[in-house]
């Protein structure tokens, strides 16, 4: 799913819901109210790159360039201590960026813009046309429960506005009792941007999930009640083990075929 604008469809927000462009792996960038917000850069070549347990290897290269892509008025970044969700090159440009939302521990590690947002906090980013857009932390679980002091502390976030839809970003999230409170608190959603992949190390917790297998995302959306699904974060790297044919197959065993964008 690369480089792909994700098609306005539907009257209810057909003015106000936003544009999504995904560049491979957890790399999006979201049009939203005004303002263009990317996730987890990630910019870097092919090859090998360290990480506990051994270090992760990345296949593909991304479909854009930091070049490319335009102003950006903030980084909504998942967790910053694995390359595959903040490499070389996205750091580079986390200091041309005005804002990078982030985990408290991300922020005191990054500096600079970044600001760290502990679960459920919440942050105004002004609007070009007036207005605001708040966007809250969300819970999320880089690999099962107490997994923590190995993955690190991770984030997702919720965009809301007065009068705009409401998206979610989950992150590296493997959870789907914390889904649940995300659905409880701001469901149902508009579009889910969900990071799948059914990453897997195998030194890592004897090889369990560390993101949303291709089941678990088509739950995830159901409990979200999205009427739109973004996957990201399923390809480009040696440890996701679920690219997009189990995805699609997911999502049209649960019916919601006509809800996603996958190419």
């Amino acid at each position: 799913m690369e480089n792909v604008d994700v098609i306005r469809d539907g009257a209810e927000f057909e003015s106000t819901r936003p544009v999504v462009r995904v560049f491979g792996g957890p790399t999006a960038l979201i049009e939203y109210g005004g303002l263009r917000l990317l996730t987890d850069p990630t910019f870097d070549a092919p090859g090998d790159y360290p990480a506990p347990g051994g270090g992760l290897t990345k296949t593909r290269p991304p479909s854009a360039a930091p070049a490319d892509l335009g102003r950006v008025d903030a980084v909504l970044l998942s967790h910053d201590e694995h390359a595959d969700n903040l490499d070389n090159a996205g750091r580079a440009l986390l200091a041309d960026v005005p804002l990078t939302l982030t985990t408290p521990g991300g922020a005191r590690r990054l500096g600079g813009t970044a600001r760290g947002l502990a679960p459920w906090e919440s942050v105004q980013l002004e609007r070009p046309g007036g207005g605001s857009v708040t966007v809250t932390a969300a819970p999320a679980q880089h690999g099962p429960e107490g997994c923590e002091p190995v993955t690190g502390e991770v984030t997702g976030f919720v965009l809301t506005g007065d009068d705009l839809p409401t998206v979610y970003v989950s992150g590296d999230n493997a959870s789907l009792d914390l889904v649940r409170q995300i659905a409880d608190r701001f469901g149902p959603v508009d579009t889910a941007v969900l990071f799948a992949g059914a990453a897997r190390v195998p030194s890592v917790f004897d090889g369990a999930l560390l993101t949303l297998d291709s089941t678990q995302a088509a739950q995830a959306a159901t409990i979200l009640g999205a009427r739109r699904i973004v996957p990201v974060h399923f390809d480009s790297w040696a440890h996701f083990t679920e690219g997009g044919e189990p995805l699609a197959a997911a999502f049209a065993a649960a019916g919601l075929t006509d809800r996603v964008q996958l190419a």
